[in-house]
């Protein structure tokens, strides 16, 4: 029962649909992304490298770049992403920011967004935000394009890195970022948009964050956790979590998997997630990852209990207002689960907006981005924020 429940809350995390799809031999990041630790600025966000990204949106400019963060350990690293900004001369005071934290892609380097020519298809609403005069920033995270491992649904490190992209943004020459900005993400990139909010204060005192928008976002981990949401996919993502965490914290293996399977997990983490329907190749391939495949609740065994709480965010500590969207018929975020974390969130005293979308599904939610955009507008407006505390809307679906 475990790895149906731990499956469930990995594969939620996906940014997908159950037919999850997988390159199984994908590109090489290539020597932009190598940088040696010596080389690294000790100030986070200075530009380490930067070149011109292909196919920008109209009217705009895009750049791949490389820009200094701090790791798990507060040393100096270098993480990968893209700068999109509108063509022309910045206006007085800047251009706002918006940081898109993306959904999983996979744990290894060579899953970074920021290799996809296809790039800017993989941003909800990035054209709507340029056309208002905005900056994108999208990090690829630690780990993804830079030297694995991915720290995998690690808090700390999306939110350093995301916050360390804005400031990065600042310093791309003829950009104009001001130090004002928002977070949008999605699945992943949810969970990573609410650590966001809850570390800016501390971590980015220079940074003015206005407000955390998040769709169908991994919130209540220990919850979630026990969501009977079993899939062949999950058990996928469920490795990919064992095997970040047994490199990033040396978590050890040996009390949770037989070597079959540890050696099935070291292939699943070769590979990235792309976005057709492909993923069931790779499963067949694994016949070692099975229903019984752990041998241990993850959720009772240290050190991995432990990893699971602190990487959980927290509802009274969100750092601004919140948006949140969530599909009512979503099978993997269940509805239920992001109430309860807008509920917790709104006893903190934050003003939640909380927008449902009736009948869609985990990535079906994605279509209502213009909401996030809407609400992301009037917070860099300076709107005082709206909030349905009093009255939170259901997140039931309707029957048929």
């Amino acid at each position: 029962m475990i790895t149906r429940s731990l499956g469930a809350i990995l594969f939620m995390v996906a940014g997908t649909t159950l037919a999850a799809a997988w390159s199984i031999e994908p590109s090489d990041p290539g020597p932009f992304y190598a940088m040696d630790r010596q080389e690294i600025s000790a100030t986070p966000g200075d530009i380490l490298r930067i070149e011109d990204f292909p196919s920008a949106p109209q009217g705009a400019r895009a750049w791949r770049v490389l820009y200094a963060s701090t790791g798990l350990k507060d040393e100096p690293i270098a993480v990968s992403g893209v700068i999109v900004a509108p063509e022309g001369a910045a206006p007085a005071g800047g251009r706002p920011v918006v940081a898109w934290a993306h959904g999983t892609t996979g744990v290894t380097s060579r899953c970074a967004p920021s290799l996809r020519s296809d790039f800017f298809k993989h941003v909800p609403a990035v054209q709507q935000f340029l056309e208002r005069g905005y900056v994108v920033a999208a990090s690829d995270y630690p780990g993804l394009g830079t030297p694995s491992p991915h720290p995998y649904l690690v808090g700390v490190s999306e939110a350093r890195a995301v916050l360390d992209s804005v400031r990065a943004a600042a310093h791309v020459e003829g950009v104009g970022a001001s130090s004002e900005f928002a977070v949008w993400g999605h699945s992943q990139g949810g969970h990573a948009a609410l650590f966001t909010g809850q570390l800016a204060a501390s971590y980015a005192p220079d940074l003015k964050l206005v407000g955390v928008a998040a769709a169908a976002p991994a919130s209540d981990l220990a919850a979630l956790l026990h969501d009977d949401l079993s899939s062949r996919a999950g058990k996928i993502f469920t490795g990919l979590a064992i095997w970040s965490w047994n490199k990033v914290f040396e978590a050890p293996l040996a009390p949770l998997l037989d070597p079959p399977a540890i050696a099935a997990l070291d292939r699943i983490a070769a590979d990235c997630m792309e976005g057709s329907i492909q993923g069931l190749v790779l499963l067949e391939r694994e016949t070692s990852i099975e229903d019984d495949f752990l041998k241990q609740d993850l959720t009772e065994v240290e050190p991995w209990k432990t990893i699971l709480v602190e990487n959980m965010p927290d509802s009274g500590n969100l750092g601004g207002p919140l948006f949140i969207a969530q599909g009512t018929a979503d099978p993997i975020v269940l509805p239920r689960v992001t109430r309860a974390f807008a509920e917790a969130a709104c006893r903190s005293g934050t003003p939640v907006r909380l927008h449902p979308g009736p009948g869609l599904d985990h990535m079906g939610i994605l279509n209502e981005s213009g909401a996030a955009v809407d609400w992301i507008v009037d917070r860099f407006a300076g709107l005082p924020p709206p909030s349905d505390c009093g009255d939170l809307p259901s997140l039931t679906a309707s029957p048929g």
